[in-house]
């Protein structure tokens, strides 16, 4: 393997050795579940299920940790306005986000744990950092633990910031700190808050800050150092400007890569909540399907910024329509002996593997993958099955490492008899208008076989005055 990797803290691609040889480690930052997502949101998602299939597809065991942020000045504010209680917000939140990773194709990771059920590994840490010099508790009597950052002399490191340059981000108020680039490592309780949002340390009363919390679940996890640690490009300050400080503190070594994903933008801004230029992930998958959205957003570099349009989305849906259409012209030609052609099944081009070898360059990739669409429907039309089998074979390689395989488990279970998506029925829908144009010229051995092969993929075809009809299941 020669992947090659962006890495944030250095400001270069390196060559990708990982810590323990056929194993990597990731930590991507999850979710602080306090609205629903936005296409923004889920962007990083599907970059880092990219990679993760990329690494796994090059015969890597994966280990991919990713958190939730389930405690946070925003979601009791948010609690406190609505009525509900902040961890009843939190948890249908929560399930909103897994809805619309579901609805994108995105794996589960090997394992989401959530920021309060790991408390006494916040404490220890902060302890540990206290003892080593670099924490203290304010002398207000607040309650609160800073991380002292004058006490770091490396701190900036990552984001490349200056001293003078640096801002807390935190928008509460500054109690007891010696600098203001100080952080909060654990917060008192303050008046008003709800009791079920603090747990007992010794400083008082209080909740963790929002840096340490993936620290501690890294460490829990993966142990002192890692392989790959990174996020949406908006975490790089100071979220992981602040967990990469605190980490090394305590002796730890950390991420030995940091990746960063560029944003999705609108209007030429960072989409954010905030400024109200956001877009519902599963309203934009109920128009344009999981799959669309996926490639829309898989498709740029995952460095390079996303500009939201209705004509960009359109535009992704329409290259998958014609991917989908190859897929199904290549099926409805060959029979199960012909399909892997003289490619074995599950390779990939050489100049795909380059593509993603060279810091996920996923739109050297995708060109890599229309060329070969383009070449395999050359050979249908000339009927050259073996080389249309090879077309196919490499495809379907490829639309797995992207996770756009529309036969694969996780759109699969993304259906129902109810509720199917658009791309399932437009598949079947080119195979049946190839089958009309058989029956048209009267070639009435390939309509049945066309039928036949429908029927032996468990749907139902119904001939009616208005056309054929499909559904699940055999007749």
């Amino acid at each position: 393997m020669s992947l090659r990797l962006y890495d944030t803290a250095s400001r270069m691609k390196r060559d990708f050795v990982p810590l323990v040889e056929g194993h990597v480690s990731i930590y991507a930052c999850g979710p602080t579940v306090q609205k629903a997502p936005h296409l923004g949101h889920v962007r990083k998602e599907v970059n880092f299920d990219v990679l993760r299939r990329w690494l796994e597809h090059t015969g890597y065991e994966v280990t991919l940790i990713s958190n939730i942020t389930d405690i946070d000045d925003k979601i009791l504010l948010l609690a406190q306005e609505s009525g509900e209680p902040w961890y009843a917000l939190g948890y249908r939140v929560e399930r909103i986000f897994h809805e619309a990773y579901r609805a994108l194709g995105i794996k589960a990771p090997t394992y989401e744990p959530h920021a309060t059920a790991h408390i006494p590994e916040m404490i220890e840490l902060i302890e540990i950092l206290i003892a080593n010099q670099h924490a203290y508790a304010a002398p207000d009597g607040s309650g609160d633990v800073y991380f002292d950052v004058a006490s770091w002399p490396s701190y900036g490191e990552l984001s490349g910031q200056k001293a003078d340059e640096m801002v807390t981000g935190e928008g509460v108020e500054e109690r007891g700190k010696r600098d203001p680039r100080d952080f909060a490592l654990w917060k008192g309780t303050k008046p008003g808050e709800p009791d079920t949002a603090s747990w007992d340390s010794p400083w008082g009363k209080g909740r963790p800050g929002w840096h340490i919390e993936c620290s501690a679940m890294a460490g829990k996890y993966l142990g002192p150092s890692f392989d790959i640690h990174g996020g949406g490009l908006d975490l790089r300050f100071p979220h992981h400007e602040n967990e990469l400080a605190q980490s090394r503190a305590a002796g730890r070594p950390f991420a030995n890569f940091w990746v960063h994903n560029a944003w999705v933008t609108q209007a030429g801004e960072k989409m954010s909540k905030s400024l109200g230029n956001t877009a519902d992930v599963l309203e934009a998958v109920a128009r344009y399907g999981g799959r669309a959205i996926r490639l829309y957003l898989a498709g740029p570099h995952y460095r390079s910024s996303v500009e939201l349009s209705d004509e960009s989305l359109a535009e992704s849906a329409a290259q998958l329509e014609r991917v989908d259409s190859f897929l199904a012209r290549a099926a409805a030609k060959l029979s199960a002996v012909e399909l892997a052609g003289d490619e074995p099944l599950g390779q990939v081009p050489a100049d795909f593997a380059a593509a993603m070898d060279d810091d996920l360059g996923t739109p050297q990739a995708l060109a890599v993958l229309f060329n070969t669409v383009r070449e395999g429907n050359q050979a249908l039309d000339r009927g050259d099955l073996p080389a249309v089998g090879a077309a196919l074979a490499s495809v379907t390689a490829m639309l797995g490492v992207l996770g756009l395989d529309p036969a694969a488990p996780e759109w699969a279970s993304a259906a129902s008899t109810d509720d199917l998506t658009p791309v399932v029925d437009r598949l079947v829908q080119t195979v049946l208008s190839q089958r009309e144009q058989a029956r048209a010229r009267k070639d009435w051995a390939s309509a049945d076989a066309i039928r036949d092969a429908l029927k032996d993929a468990g749907l139902t075809i119904e001939d009616t005055k208005d056309g054929a009809r499909w559904s699940l299941g055999k007749a």
